[in-house]
Protein backbone atom coordinates (compact mmCIF):
# COMPACT_ATOMS: atom_id res chain seq x y z
CA UNK A 1 0.00 0.00 0.00
CA UNK A 2 1.21 3.51 -0.80
CA UNK A 3 2.22 5.71 2.12
CA UNK A 4 1.74 9.46 2.42
CA UNK A 5 5.43 9.97 3.26
CA UNK A 6 6.42 8.27 0.00
CA UNK A 7 4.10 10.58 -1.94
CA UNK A 8 5.66 13.60 -0.18
CA UNK A 9 9.14 12.40 -1.18
CA UNK A 10 8.10 11.89 -4.81
CA UNK A 11 6.57 15.37 -4.97
CA UNK A 12 9.61 16.98 -3.31
CA UNK A 13 11.97 15.32 -5.82
CA UNK A 14 9.81 16.50 -8.73
CA UNK A 15 9.74 20.08 -7.43
CA UNK A 16 13.36 20.41 -6.30
CA UNK A 17 15.12 18.34 -9.01
CA UNK A 18 17.36 16.26 -6.74
CA UNK A 19 17.25 13.88 -3.80
CA UNK A 20 19.49 16.15 -1.72
CA UNK A 21 17.25 19.19 -2.30
CA UNK A 22 14.15 17.09 -1.56
CA UNK A 23 15.73 16.13 1.76
CA UNK A 24 16.35 19.76 2.63
CA UNK A 25 12.76 20.64 1.75
CA UNK A 26 11.32 17.91 3.95
CA UNK A 27 13.94 18.08 6.68
CA UNK A 28 15.19 14.54 5.97
CA UNK A 29 18.66 13.21 5.34
CA UNK A 30 19.47 12.03 1.80
CA UNK A 31 19.63 8.37 2.93
CA UNK A 32 16.09 8.74 4.33
CA UNK A 33 14.89 10.17 1.01
CA UNK A 34 16.57 7.30 -0.84
CA UNK A 35 14.94 4.76 1.50
CA UNK A 36 11.40 6.10 0.93
CA UNK A 37 11.96 6.34 -2.83
CA UNK A 38 13.28 2.76 -2.99
CA UNK A 39 10.23 1.49 -1.05
CA UNK A 40 7.89 3.38 -3.37
CA UNK A 41 9.56 2.02 -6.52
CA UNK A 42 9.53 -1.50 -5.09
CA UNK A 43 5.80 -1.23 -4.48
CA UNK A 44 5.23 0.24 -7.96
CA UNK A 45 7.54 -2.41 -9.50
CA UNK A 46 8.97 0.18 -11.88
CA UNK A 47 11.51 3.05 -11.76
CA UNK A 48 9.88 6.35 -10.88
CA UNK A 49 12.95 8.64 -10.83
CA UNK A 50 15.93 8.95 -13.20
CA UNK A 51 19.11 10.03 -11.43
CA UNK A 52 21.86 11.82 -13.34
CA UNK A 53 24.76 14.22 -13.02
CA UNK A 54 22.38 17.17 -13.26
CA UNK A 55 20.00 15.86 -10.60
CA UNK A 56 16.85 13.73 -10.67
CA UNK A 57 13.73 13.76 -12.84
CA UNK A 58 10.59 11.65 -12.86
CA UNK A 59 10.08 8.87 -15.35
CA UNK A 60 6.79 8.73 -17.28
CA UNK A 61 5.51 6.30 -14.62
CA UNK A 62 6.62 8.74 -11.95
CA UNK A 63 4.86 11.63 -13.69
CA UNK A 64 1.65 9.62 -13.84
CA UNK A 65 1.86 8.64 -10.18
CA UNK A 66 2.64 12.24 -9.18
CA UNK A 67 -0.78 13.34 -10.46
CA UNK A 68 -2.43 10.97 -7.97
CA UNK A 69 0.07 11.81 -5.22
CA UNK A 70 -0.72 15.52 -5.57
CA UNK A 71 -4.46 14.81 -5.42
CA UNK A 72 -4.11 12.57 -2.35
CA UNK A 73 -1.88 15.01 -0.49
CA UNK A 74 -4.21 17.92 -1.27
CA UNK A 75 -7.18 15.92 -0.03
CA UNK A 76 -5.33 15.14 3.19
CA UNK A 77 -4.50 18.85 3.62
CA UNK A 78 -8.17 19.78 3.20
CA UNK A 79 -9.22 17.05 5.64
CA UNK A 80 -6.77 18.32 8.27
CA UNK A 81 -8.00 21.90 7.80
CA UNK A 82 -11.67 20.92 8.06
CA UNK A 83 -11.04 18.73 11.10
CA UNK A 84 -9.21 21.52 12.93
CA UNK A 85 -12.05 23.92 12.11
CA UNK A 86 -14.61 21.39 13.32
CA UNK A 87 -12.79 20.84 16.62
CA UNK A 88 -12.36 24.58 17.17
CA UNK A 89 -16.00 25.19 16.35
CA UNK A 90 -17.16 22.37 18.64
CA UNK A 91 -15.27 23.86 21.56
CA UNK A 92 -16.94 27.25 21.07
CA UNK A 93 -20.41 26.14 19.98
CA UNK A 94 -23.52 24.78 21.64
CA UNK A 95 -26.62 23.01 20.36
CA UNK A 96 -29.42 24.07 22.72
CA UNK A 97 -32.98 22.80 22.85
CA UNK A 98 -35.87 24.78 24.30
CA UNK A 99 -39.63 24.63 24.67
CA UNK A 100 -41.57 27.69 23.43
CA UNK A 101 -42.22 29.66 26.64
CA UNK A 102 -38.65 29.27 27.89
CA UNK A 103 -37.45 30.22 24.44
CA UNK A 104 -39.34 33.51 24.71
CA UNK A 105 -38.16 34.88 28.07
CA UNK A 106 -35.56 32.69 29.74
CA UNK A 107 -33.18 31.71 26.96
CA UNK A 108 -32.63 34.82 24.73
CA UNK A 109 -30.55 36.85 27.24
CA UNK A 110 -28.33 33.81 27.83
CA UNK A 111 -27.81 33.34 24.09
CA UNK A 112 -27.00 37.04 23.74
CA UNK A 113 -24.35 36.65 26.45
CA UNK A 114 -22.81 33.64 24.69
CA UNK A 115 -22.71 35.49 21.37
CA UNK A 116 -20.73 38.27 23.04
CA UNK A 117 -18.23 35.62 24.16
CA UNK A 118 -17.85 34.38 20.59
CA UNK A 119 -19.86 31.19 21.08
CA UNK A 120 -21.89 29.96 18.11
CA UNK A 121 -25.34 28.80 19.25
CA UNK A 122 -27.74 26.64 17.27
CA UNK A 123 -31.28 26.36 18.63
CA UNK A 124 -33.88 23.62 18.39
CA UNK A 125 -37.42 24.36 19.59
CA UNK A 126 -39.80 21.58 20.44
CA UNK A 127 -42.04 20.06 23.05
CA UNK A 128 -40.55 18.14 25.95
CA UNK A 129 -40.63 14.59 24.45
CA UNK A 130 -38.74 15.80 21.35
CA UNK A 131 -36.11 17.59 23.45
CA UNK A 132 -35.53 14.53 25.63
CA UNK A 133 -35.12 12.34 22.54
CA UNK A 134 -32.60 14.73 20.99
CA UNK A 135 -30.62 14.80 24.23
CA UNK A 136 -30.47 11.01 24.40
CA UNK A 137 -29.31 10.74 20.78
CA UNK A 138 -26.64 13.43 21.19
CA UNK A 139 -28.30 15.86 18.78
CA UNK A 140 -28.32 18.47 21.55
CA UNK A 141 -25.62 19.51 24.02
CA UNK A 142 -28.13 20.95 26.49
CA UNK A 143 -31.87 21.50 26.74
CA UNK A 144 -34.28 23.46 28.87
CA UNK A 145 -36.71 20.98 30.40
CA UNK A 146 -39.42 20.98 33.04
CA UNK A 147 -41.10 18.64 35.50
CA UNK A 148 -44.42 19.00 37.26
CA UNK A 149 -46.16 17.87 40.47
CA UNK A 150 -46.20 14.09 40.65
CA UNK A 151 -44.18 13.61 37.45
CA UNK A 152 -40.53 12.69 36.92
CA UNK A 153 -38.59 13.42 33.78
CA UNK A 154 -37.81 10.26 31.83
CA UNK A 155 -34.06 10.90 31.72
CA UNK A 156 -31.68 8.21 32.89
CA UNK A 157 -28.83 8.61 35.35
CA UNK A 158 -26.44 9.61 32.55
CA UNK A 159 -27.98 13.09 32.56
CA UNK A 160 -27.73 15.95 35.03
CA UNK A 161 -30.54 18.47 35.54
CA UNK A 162 -29.57 21.85 36.99
CA UNK A 163 -32.62 23.61 38.54
CA UNK A 164 -33.27 27.16 37.37
CA UNK A 165 -36.67 28.35 38.61
CA UNK A 166 -40.21 27.41 39.59
CA UNK A 167 -42.69 28.67 36.99
CA UNK A 168 -46.13 29.06 38.65
CA UNK A 169 -49.22 27.93 36.79
CA UNK A 170 -51.82 30.68 37.05
CA UNK A 171 -55.41 31.30 36.08
CA UNK A 172 -56.31 33.52 33.18
CA UNK A 173 -59.82 34.96 33.59
CA UNK A 174 -61.85 37.57 31.74
CA UNK A 175 -61.48 40.91 33.53
CA UNK A 176 -65.19 40.88 34.41
CA UNK A 177 -65.22 37.27 35.69
CA UNK A 178 -66.96 36.87 39.11
CA UNK A 179 -63.71 35.49 40.58
CA UNK A 180 -61.44 38.16 39.11
CA UNK A 181 -61.54 40.28 42.29
CA UNK A 182 -59.95 37.58 44.44
CA UNK A 183 -56.25 37.58 45.32
CA UNK A 184 -56.23 33.80 44.93
CA UNK A 185 -58.88 31.70 43.21
CA UNK A 186 -59.77 28.23 44.56
CA UNK A 187 -59.92 25.70 41.75
CA UNK A 188 -63.29 24.55 43.08
CA UNK A 189 -64.77 27.98 42.33
CA UNK A 190 -64.34 27.23 38.61
CA UNK A 191 -65.93 23.80 38.42
CA UNK A 192 -68.80 25.16 36.28
CA UNK A 193 -66.58 27.15 33.89
CA UNK A 194 -65.49 26.08 30.44
CA UNK A 195 -61.74 25.71 29.90
CA UNK A 196 -59.52 26.61 26.97
CA UNK A 197 -56.95 23.82 26.74
CA UNK A 198 -54.16 22.49 24.53
CA UNK A 199 -54.65 20.55 21.32
CA UNK A 200 -53.23 17.23 22.53
CA UNK A 201 -53.89 14.98 25.49
CA UNK A 202 -50.16 15.18 26.27
CA UNK A 203 -50.22 18.94 26.92
CA UNK A 204 -48.31 19.26 30.21
CA UNK A 205 -50.34 22.14 31.68
CA UNK A 206 -53.61 20.36 30.90
CA UNK A 207 -52.32 17.23 32.62
CA UNK A 208 -51.70 19.24 35.79
CA UNK A 209 -55.13 20.85 35.47
CA UNK A 210 -56.89 17.49 35.01
CA UNK A 211 -54.93 15.99 37.92
CA UNK A 212 -55.74 18.93 40.23
CA UNK A 213 -59.43 19.00 39.25
CA UNK A 214 -59.72 15.26 39.86
CA UNK A 215 -58.31 15.80 43.35
CA UNK A 216 -61.11 18.35 43.89
CA UNK A 217 -63.78 15.98 42.59
CA UNK A 218 -64.59 17.35 39.15
CA UNK A 219 -63.44 17.20 35.54
CA UNK A 220 -62.68 20.36 33.52
CA UNK A 221 -64.83 20.79 30.43
CA UNK A 222 -62.93 22.15 27.43
CA UNK A 223 -64.67 24.66 25.18
CA UNK A 224 -61.75 25.39 22.87
CA UNK A 225 -58.29 24.02 22.10
CA UNK A 226 -55.14 25.90 21.09
CA UNK A 227 -51.40 25.63 21.70
CA UNK A 228 -50.80 29.35 21.09
CA UNK A 229 -50.77 31.20 24.42
CA UNK A 230 -51.43 34.54 22.73
CA UNK A 231 -54.54 33.12 21.04
CA UNK A 232 -55.59 31.47 24.30
CA UNK A 233 -55.40 34.75 26.23
CA UNK A 234 -57.33 36.57 23.54
CA UNK A 235 -60.24 34.15 23.77
CA UNK A 236 -60.15 34.17 27.57
CA UNK A 237 -60.40 37.97 27.46
CA UNK A 238 -63.37 37.60 25.08
CA UNK A 239 -65.17 35.44 27.65
CA UNK A 240 -65.00 32.13 25.77
CA UNK A 241 -63.56 30.33 28.79
CA UNK A 242 -60.89 30.33 31.48
CA UNK A 243 -57.43 28.78 31.28
CA UNK A 244 -54.45 27.59 33.27
CA UNK A 245 -51.10 28.65 31.86
CA UNK A 246 -47.50 29.12 33.02
CA UNK A 247 -46.41 32.57 34.14
CA UNK A 248 -43.66 32.53 31.49
CA UNK A 249 -46.38 32.36 28.84
CA UNK A 250 -48.51 35.25 30.12
CA UNK A 251 -48.63 38.49 28.13
CA UNK A 252 -48.19 41.36 30.60
CA UNK A 253 -50.35 44.47 31.02
CA UNK A 254 -53.60 43.35 29.40
CA UNK A 255 -56.49 45.39 30.78
CA UNK A 256 -59.08 42.89 29.52
CA UNK A 257 -57.52 39.94 31.33
CA UNK A 258 -57.20 39.00 34.99
CA UNK A 259 -54.34 36.72 35.98
CA UNK A 260 -54.63 35.19 39.45
CA UNK A 261 -52.80 32.56 41.50
CA UNK A 262 -54.78 29.36 41.84
CA UNK A 263 -55.26 27.32 44.99
CA UNK A 264 -55.04 23.67 44.05
CA UNK A 265 -55.80 20.56 46.14
CA UNK A 266 -55.11 21.26 49.83
CA UNK A 267 -54.16 24.81 48.77
CA UNK A 268 -51.19 23.41 46.87
CA UNK A 269 -49.39 25.87 44.59
CA UNK A 270 -49.38 24.51 41.05
CA UNK A 271 -46.12 25.05 39.21
CA UNK A 272 -43.55 23.47 36.93
CA UNK A 273 -39.85 23.23 37.73
CA UNK A 274 -37.60 24.39 34.90
CA UNK A 275 -34.00 23.24 34.62
CA UNK A 276 -31.13 22.73 32.20
CA UNK A 277 -30.41 19.11 31.24
CA UNK A 278 -26.93 18.06 30.08
CA UNK A 279 -25.18 14.74 29.68
CA UNK A 280 -23.39 14.02 32.94
CA UNK A 281 -19.64 14.53 32.97
CA UNK A 282 -19.57 16.38 29.63
CA UNK A 283 -20.02 19.96 30.82
CA UNK A 284 -17.38 22.13 29.15
CA UNK A 285 -16.63 25.80 29.91
CA UNK A 286 -19.16 26.89 27.29
CA UNK A 287 -21.93 24.83 28.91
CA UNK A 288 -21.05 26.27 32.30
CA UNK A 289 -21.25 29.78 30.83
CA UNK A 290 -24.72 28.96 29.49
CA UNK A 291 -25.83 27.63 32.87
CA UNK A 292 -24.63 30.73 34.71
CA UNK A 293 -26.30 33.06 32.20
CA UNK A 294 -29.57 31.11 32.57
CA UNK A 295 -29.33 31.29 36.36
CA UNK A 296 -28.84 35.06 36.15
CA UNK A 297 -31.88 35.48 33.93
CA UNK A 298 -33.96 33.14 36.11
CA UNK A 299 -33.08 35.23 39.17
CA UNK A 300 -34.03 38.39 37.26
CA UNK A 301 -37.41 36.94 36.28
CA UNK A 302 -38.13 35.66 39.78
CA UNK A 303 -37.26 39.03 41.32
CA UNK A 304 -39.61 40.73 38.87
CA UNK A 305 -42.42 38.33 39.74
CA UNK A 306 -41.93 38.96 43.44
CA UNK A 307 -42.05 42.73 42.97
CA UNK A 308 -45.13 42.81 40.74
CA UNK A 309 -48.73 41.84 41.52
CA UNK A 310 -50.69 41.64 38.28
CA UNK A 311 -54.11 43.25 38.22
CA UNK A 312 -56.53 43.87 35.34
Amino acid sequence: MFELRQFEVLRAIARSGSLAAAGRTLGFSQPTISHHLAALEAHARTPLVRRGARGAALTPAGEMLLLHADAVLERVRVAEHELRAFVDRSVSSLRIGTFPTAGALLLPPAVKHLHRLGVHVSLSEGELPQLLDELRTNRLDAALVFSQPGERLSLDEAFEIHPLLDDPLELALPADHPQAHRDQVPLTALRDDGWIMGTTDWDPVDRVLIWACAKEGFEPVHVMRTDDYAVLQGFVAAGVGVALLPRLGITPHRSDLAVRPVAGPRDQVLSRQIGLAVLGGTANPTTRQLLQALRDQAAHLTAGWSATVQRP
